[in-house]
């Protein structure tokens, strides 16, 4: 059997990786998880009176312990989930993003409704034990509460049938669903990864993806087709093409709604986030659920846009404070966005930190 070490290792030395420490001090964490699914799958749990008393005569199987991978944006996560995946010994096994698979369970539950089912979690669940050992989730962030109310009984029921997962986050579990909507009934869910899943921290300097884009343009202006196509470039780096969903912030007691997002990665056009009437509470908001943020089609701002250009200010101070990584397409340089007009002079603050925020540099440390 292969280990995710030598796989690590053998790609070192073909030159496609460079060694990273934090990356190293990790992999006896991954090693001893495929080790653990060369071991037999416990049969699925039964519920009758006879199986309850025999399995009170007898040793319980020990379900193997899954991994929850966390750390900043870029450190190799991704990577290290694919090592993992090509080592396991099993071919029961499936890698999928965190959104894609709760749009796929949530689309399953639609159909146990119609049908009639009480509990519909636990068929759907099922279906998923059914053709999985071994669970790969890349990205795991929650942030929509239909996906919270439901996640604790869906991987409580994963975990009873010896679903062993692997999800990758740039949070650590007490961080998911903060500050989200009835937050108090997602807590057990915390307890329950933390008791069937090594939690392990990913503490790297570097980040990878960024180092690939080192360098590179972040402003692309005019807003055209081409400044288009370089930041759906960027985005399909950076998201590694996994598919998108619309990213729904709390605020407030209310949602904020961006188009699309992958992680912690979101995307939006300039309508979107300053057409509508958003305050600093809002942009605080969307600054502190996303640590890198694609703008589409910032327009010249004048006194016809005079309120939007004022949204504007705000949306770039809060991502300013926050140190998200902004990836933009505009119709000119920050310098010559607001030329004249009242609040041109005011807008020479912002222009300056849109430059400051063009340095590779910036962005959220990992």
């Amino acid at each position: 059997m292969s280990t995710v070490t030598q796989a690590y290792t053998a790609r070192v030395a073909s030159g496609d990786l460079t060694i990273d420490p934090a990356q190293w001090a990790v992999l006896p964490a991954l090693d001893a998880l495929v080790a653990r699914l060369s071991e037999p799958a416990p049969a699925p749990a039964k519920n009758g009176w006879l199986s309850r008393l025999m399995r009170s005569e007898k040793t319980e199987p020990v379900v193997a312990k899954g991994l929850y991978l966390w750390g900043g944006v870029g450190r190799g996560k991704s990577m290290l989930m694919d090592l993992v995946m090509d080592a396991a010994p099993t071919t029961a096994k499936r890698r999928v993003h965190f959104h894609e698979f709760m749009q796929e369970i949530q689309a399953g539950l639609e159909r146990m409704r119609k049908k009639g089912v009480a509990d519909a979690v636990a068929p759907v669940a099922g279906e998923v034990a059914d053709q999985c050992r071994l669970l790969c989730f890349d990205e795991m962030q929650i942030t929509d509460i239909a996906d919270a109310m439901i996640v604790g009984r869906l991987f409580q029921v994963l975990f009873e049938r010896g679903v062993v997962i692997v999800t990758t986050s740039n949070r650590v579990p007490e961080e998911l669903y903060k500050n989200g909507l009835n937050r108090q009934l997602f807590l057990p869910f915390i307890s329950m990864i933390r008791q069937n899943m090594d939690v392990v921290e990913l503490i790297s300097e570097q980040d990878h993806r960024q180092n690939r884009l080192e360098g590179g343009q972040v402003w692309f202006s005019p807003a055209d087709g081409e400044a288009k196509m370089a930041l759906d470039h960027i985005w399909s780096e950076l998201t590694h093409g996994a598919a998108t969903t619309p990213l729904a912030i709390p605020v407030l007691g209310r949602e904020v709604v961006l188009p699309d997002h992958v992680g912690r990665i979101a995307r939006a056009g300039f309508w979107d986030l300053c057409g509508r009437p958003l305050g600093p509470a809002d942009y605080i908001a969307i600054a502190e659920a996303v640590d890198v943020l694609f703008i589409d089609g910032v327009p010249r701002l004048t006194m016809s846009n005079f309120n939007e250009a004022k949204r504007f200010v705000t949306l770039i101070d809060a991502l300013y404070e926050a140190k998200v990584k902004l990836y933009a397409s505009a119709a000119d340089d920050p310098d010559r966005l607001y030329a004249e007009g009242e609040g041109s002079f005011e807008f020479e603050r912002t222009a300056s930190r849109l430059h400051e925020m063009r340095d590779a540099d910036w962005g959220k440390a990992g």
